[in-house]
């Protein structure tokens, strides 16, 4: 089968960028050809590697680019594809939509993100609601024109259909990750480097630093628990358009000797980090199927979140982890104190989400994935 995977970017970190690499390596070692259509420098095409990229203008430091097509090599190869899978739904949303008539290739899309909270957070001076509105609106056509839509999670499922999307053609199938990494961590990045002492409970953050990851909510949270827990420290792994702000935050707050910024690192380092930490911990309440989530998880850390979609269909309250109601800052405040100060149920509730992580294993949730493009392409041949 030949696969087409088609993504806005395909060099920054995120959770979307990570998940389509997996996927395509995974279904390659099934026996599959996976291209992967992007846009940004052509220089970093990879024909070795089925990875092509088309001209594009980045926009500004937020890692994604602007473009109105794909290079001619890059249309070419789109004919040939038996399926396209999209993982973004506006540029290369609808240049997938263009260039699959000729051919009426099967077009399938997995939606990675809560759109409504984007733009009301790009957005801001729309007034409250608008968001929700412009993706009802685009979601209600741009739906009628794919054979399937994959939701990563039933969050995710019940928030296509709340803006519209017809029920049928949704697909509840987990994003994965491989878990072998994270949960065979031979060497955790040394405390001492991070300054940290081994005494220390530290909270950590792996992410991107954005507006709509509500890091600010957190710093609240974490000064506030900080205040009543000395041994409280904090790391904030990934780098992003906020960096700035959240260093100032800090600062204001004065917890430059409590916050350990690292900035941009390898994916392949994460588990490295996650190993030196006690407890993961996020403020974000627009995630779909938060994969940073599970990777906490898979490494035995239990999790501080927010009650949303994304979140809480993953993390299980009192078994992996805690969660609060969104912009309630004392309840977070003290989950943080609680875990900070309790070791047994941090115990426990490692214990618990290292054998929860297992249900989102790259292996099954790839398997469960081809069985859907097998069946996408055979109706489309009957019709």
């Amino acid at each position: 089968m030949r696969i087409g995977m088609l993504v806005d970017t395909y060099q920054h970190l995120s959770g979307v960028t990570n998940h389509v690499g997996l996927t395509k390596q995974h279904l390659e070692k099934l026996g599959h050809e996976v291209f992967v259509f992007t846009f940004g420098n052509t220089k970093n095409s990879k024909e070795n590697e089925n990875i092509f990229y088309s001209p594009a203008l980045p926009l500004g430091k937020s890692g994604y680019n602007f473009s109105i097509r794909y290079t001619q090599q890059s249309k070419n190869l789109l004919q040939t594809m038996d399926v396209l899978h999209l993982h973004h739904p506006f540029l290369s949303g609808q240049l997938a939509l263009l260039y699959s008539k000729r051919k009426e290739t099967p077009l399938i899309f997995t939606s990675h993100t809560r759109y409504d909270i984007y733009t009301q957070a790009h957005l801001p001076f729309l007034p409250d609601g608008t968001g929700e509105k412009i993706s009802k609106a685009y979601f209600s056509s741009f739906s009628q024109k794919m054979n399937l839509i994959i939701a990563p999670s039933l969050g995710a499922k019940r928030f296509l259909e709340h803006i519209g999307v017809p029920s049928h053609i949704i697909k509840h199938i987990p994003n994965g990750i491989d878990l072998t990494p994270f949960m065979n961590i031979n060497q955790p990045i040394p405390r001492h480097e991070l300054g940290f002492t081994e005494e220390d409970v530290v909270f950590v953050y792996a992410g991107r630093v954005s507006t709509v990851k509500n890091l600010s909510l957190l710093l609240n949270a974490f000064s506030g628990m900080a205040q009543n827990e000395p041994r409280g420290k904090l790391l904030l792994v990934g780098d992003g358009p906020e960096m700035k702000d959240i260093k100032a935050q800090v600062r204001y707050m004065k917890l430059e000797k409590k916050v350990c910024f690292t900035g941009l690192v390898p994916y392949q380092q994460i588990p490295r980090y996650l190993a030196s930490a006690n407890i993961f911990v996020t403020a974000s309440t627009s995630e779909i199927h938060p994969l940073s989530v599970i990777e906490a998880q898979a490494a035995g850390l239990p999790v501080l979140g927010i009650t949303s979609p994304g979140i809480e269909d993953i993390v299980e309250p009192e078994e992996t982890g805690l969660l609060t109601r969104d912009k309630d800052l004392p309840t977070f405040t003290n989950n943080m104190l609680r875990l900070a100060r309790d070791e047994d149920t941090r115990q426990k509730m490692s214990v618990q989400a290292r054998k929860r992580s297992q249900r989102y294993s790259i292996e099954r949730t790839t398997k469960l994935l081809l069985k859907e493009y097998q069946t996408v392409i055979a109706k489309n041949n009957l019709s």
